[in-house]
C-alpha cells in the first residue's frame, strides 16, 4: 500500500504477515487470515469463519474496537463505487437479524472489486 493511498484513506490490501501477530491472539482454532484491507487505521480482515472490521481509535490508535460477522450471519451486501463526482465508495452489509446494514465509507481509488470478491468468495463457498 503507498502512502499517499493510506492517507486518503483508500482500502488497499495487504501483507498478512505484517498482521499475524496482532490477530493470532483473538482468531478461533483452525482459523486462518486469508486477506486483509488497509483504510488509514482500520483494517477489513478476511478469515475462513468472518470478516473481522478494525476500527482503531484514539490519537495512538491504542484503543480498538474488533467487530467480527461471520459468514454465516450476513444476508446480503452492496458496494457503491465512487464516481466523477461522488469520491466517496461505500460497503452495506445486512446480518439476518438487523434490519439496518453496517456501513463503511471508503475514498475512491479504493479496491472495492477486491473486497466485494472477497466477501463473495466467503459467503458462498461451502
Amino acid at each position: 500500500m503507498g502512502l499517499l493511498d493510506g492517507l486518503l484513506g483508500n482500502a488497499s490490501e495487504i501483507n498478512i504477515d505484517d498482521i499475524k501477530d496482532e490477530f493470532t491472539p483473538i482468531l478461533g482454532s483452525g482459523e486462518t487470515i486469508s486477506t486483509a484491507f488497509k483504510v488509514i487505521r482500520d483494517l477489513y480482515v478476511f478469515t475462513n469463519r468472518r470478516l473481522i472490521l478494525v476500527d482503531k481509535q484514539g490519537i495512538t490508535g491504542k484503543k480498538t474496537d474488533y467487530h467480527s460477522i461471520p459468514y454465516r450471519s450476513i444476508s446480503h451486501f452492496a458496494v457503491e463505487t465512487a464516481g466523477h463526482f461522488d469520491l466517496d465508495a461505500e460497503l452495506k452489509i445486512w446480518l439476518s437479524n438487523s434490519p439496518e446494514p453496517i456501513s463503511r465509507e471508503l475514498k475512491g481509488g479504493s479496491d472495492m472489486l477486491a473486497i466485494q470478491q472477497n466477501l463473495a468468495s466467503h459467503m458462498f463457498s461451502e
